[in-house]
């Protein structure tokens, strides 16, 4: 399979964030889950974003903006796949918070589980099986 950007003389270097969509007054609750049980460092958004509400995380080098959506709809299917290491850990500590874990062996290569924000936002997290 060829790759039409590196022929094209530009390439991708990695991904500078993922969105979510929050309500209207939702960043309380967003907080709590990124920030206090997922323990991602909350960003200050510059002065012209930070008017149109939402939030801004940060973990690992991973980047989450969450933005305030007035029809919101959580999504069911859209989700940031989020590698993890030590992800027994942190379903146990999401399932002492309260938040629903659902493992799903059928991802080659990695153990995974499905949680919910408290938005009902879907977030997958994954972590590689040595060997595999």
């Amino acid at each position: 399979m060829t790759n039409t950007a590196d022929e094209a003389g530009y390439r991708f270097t990695g991904l500078h964030h993922a969105q979510l969509a929050i309500p209207l007054g939702g960043e309380d609750l967003a907080r709590r889950y990124y920030g206090e049980i997922l323990g991602m460092t909350e960003l200050e958004k510059p002065p012209v974003l930070a008017a149109r509400g939402g939030c801004w995380f940060r973990g690992g080098g991973l980047e989450l903006h969450l933005g305030v959506e007035r029809d919101f709809r959580p999504a069911a299917k859209a989700h940031p796949g989020i590698l993890v290491e030590n992800l027994d850990q942190l379903a146990k500590r999401l399932e002492d918070s309260g938040c629903d874990v659902e493992w799903d062996p059928d991802f080659p290569g990695h153990r995974r589980c499905y949680s919910h924000d408290l938005h009902g936002n879907r977030v997958e997290l994954l972590e590689p099986v040595a060997g595999e």
